[in-house]
């Protein structure tokens, strides 16, 4: 399928071409490439670059207005003759809110060209590791996350939109909530299937070694025998606290982190939305340290045969970078660094932690409202295990007191 158009090259872009570079590993965790053949993910990334090119002909508005929160781009392409070897004959592609979601995008300091490049230049990842229930991907710059989400969600994104935008313009994007990219309705062969692009919680460059999900609920909270034995299983509430795993961070960070999530999680209430987790994820910077050494070892024979080539598309001289491009090109980082401005989840742990490690902290879920179904679901779970038992489906205000208790604990 077509490319974007390749930026030209920079004075910084041409010295980043010529000087030897280190071969990087960027696959954080077990993937799967995803083909552009693949029909529903090739006509999303040709719809990204469409919209994005559209939106740069557009005159940003002043202000938004009621509209835009119902607003929707449509393109509908028949007999498509050229391409046809990545592109289905007929598809539609809509977009949602496109005024909104640019706004969005700049609040969190994403450029449209970046967020076109990660998503629509080179084909997306498929998490293995993943226990969603549809398709979850990753840009191959590991910056973004597409998820696949239900009719249903699109519909209570609508609901919030208005009042989650207002929160991100008073919070100044300062939150742990999901950061909302955009959203999008691909149709081939007359199926639909809508996914959400958010900002991924995890780093594009440090590896995650253990990751939780955490709800504060502790029936039915520990990972399966099945979860366990993937490469990076996603353990659960009952595992933290039977690990007797800790967070270590500083007085100030936690402090920082608790006022932003009583934030996040006041508005979550406003919303009447529970069921929502805190997605850890833990870095181990002397492991990665120790992998590193095994990896020199194992490359110190071939060092003289590495070329550029060996790069990721995003670093080539005449491509254009991505959200996350300029750092690896130009700014060379050491074991545990991060750039806070684009691991906006990441935290340091504290001076003197037992381990030197890296945390990685976002709210995910947020799209589930208690309606009348919740209101169900919680009566039968309240007859199955007790009417005092911490099940997960509670009305928000319960969820939320619980879910703060909790996280508040998790820290040494």
């Amino acid at each position: 399928m077509s490319s974007p158009p390749a930026a030209a090259p920079t004075a910084l872009s041409k010295l980043a071409s010529k000087r030897k570079t280190k071969k990087k590993h960027f696959v954080q965790q077990k993937v799967e490439v995803l083909r552009a053949s693949d029909p529903v993910l090739s006509v999303l990334m040709w719809g990204v670059n469409h919209s994005i090119n559209d939106l740069s002909q557009v005159p940003v508005p002043v202000m938004l207005l009621p509209d835009d929160f119902r607003a929707s781009t449509k393109i509908k392409v028949n007999n498509h003759l050229f391409n046809k070897e990545n592109l289905p004959g007929q598809f539609k592609f809509k977009e949602y809110c496109p005024q909104v979601f640019r706004n969005l995008r700049e609040r969190f300091g994403i450029e449209d060209q970046d967020y076109q490049v990660s998503l629509a230049r080179s084909p997306l990842l498929k998490n293995e590791d993943s226990n969603c229930e549809g398709l979850l991907l990753t840009s191959y710059d590991h910056t973004l996350v597409v998820k696949e989400i239900c009719s249903e969600e699109v519909e209570e994104m609508h609901d919030i939109l208005s009042e989650y935008h207002q929160y991100i313009v008073t919070c100044h994007g300062n939150t742990l909530l999901p950061q909302f990219l955009g959203m999008y309705r691909v149709t081939v062969e007359s199926e639909d299937t809508y996914l959400s692009v958010m900002r991924n919680v995890f780093s594009h460059r440090l590896h995650v070694h253990r990751k939780y999900d955490l709800k504060g609920s502790l029936v039915s909270r520990e990972a399966s025998f099945k979860e366990k034995v993937k490469e990076l299983p996603t353990y659960k509430d009952n595992d933290f606290r039977n690990s007797m795993q800790k967070v270590y961070v500083s007085e100030e960070e936690k402090e920082k982190i608790m006022d932003k999530l009583s934030r996040d999680i006041e508005f979550l209430v406003r919303m009447r939305i529970m069921d929502y987790s805190l997605l850890l994820g833990i870095h181990d910077v002397e492991r990665a340290e120790r992998e590193e050494e095994e990896e020199d070892i194992e490359s110190s024979c071939d060092d003289e045969e590495e070329t550029d080539n060996d790069l990721p598309l995003a670093l080539g001289s005449n491509s254009p970078e991505g959200i996350s491009g300029y750092m690896n090109s130009y700014k060379p980082m050491g074991p545990g660094e991060f750039d806070p401005y684009v691991d906006v989840y990441a935290t340091q742990s504290a001076v003197g932690a037992p381990q030197r490690e890296v945390y990685f902290m976002g709210l995910i879920d947020v799209l589930t409202q208690y309606d009348t179904r919740k209101k169900a679901a919680h009566a039968a779970k309240a007859v199955k295990h007790g009417a005092g038992a911490e099940i997960s489906t509670v009305h928000p205000e319960q969820y939320a007191k619980r879910f703060k208790e909790f996280i508040a604990k998790i820290f040494a």
